[in-house]
């Protein structure tokens, strides 16, 4: 199956999707102006992967900052993977800044609304300017 790749811009995240190398992330920041339309490819890709998963599939979260528009989009996602549960061993890793409660308790929720296995992945954010 083809990779899905696309670069983050500033108000998109980075996806890099790529079954060939057993590597699913999701990254930075999710504002797009039309979440629904961003998010369509994405999930459209899913369910065809879903065709065909990789023996076991391991997806990392690691979003900075979504919007809620966002959040319902990869809420849509984190269905998918669920479903892809009965075919395939799957986990997801969530990543978060450890000051960012929002972010813990978001991948928190996610988690109690499927059986697909969460691990929580805190970092400290040393690239903050002021």
């Amino acid at each position: 199956m083809k990779p899905l790749i696309l670069e983050a811009t500033e108000d998109t995240p980075e996806i890099y999707f790529n079954p060939a190398e057993n590597v699913f992330r999701m990254a930075k920041s999710s504002l797009p102006e039309n979440a629904i339309a961003f998010y369509k490819p994405i999930i459209e890709w899913l369910k065809e992967y879903g065709n065909d998963p990789n023996p076991r599939t391991r997806f990392d979260f690691d979003i900075e900052y979504l919007n809620t528009a966002s959040s319902k989009q990869i809420f849509e996602v984190i269905m998918l993977i669920n479903e892809l549960s009965s075919k395939t061993q799957v986990s997801v890793v969530w990543h978060y800044d450890v000051i960012d409660e929002d972010m813990l308790g978001l991948g928190t929720r996610f988690s109690h609304l499927v059986k697909v296995k969460f691990d929580f992945v805190a970092y400290e954010n040393d690239d903050l300017e002021f």
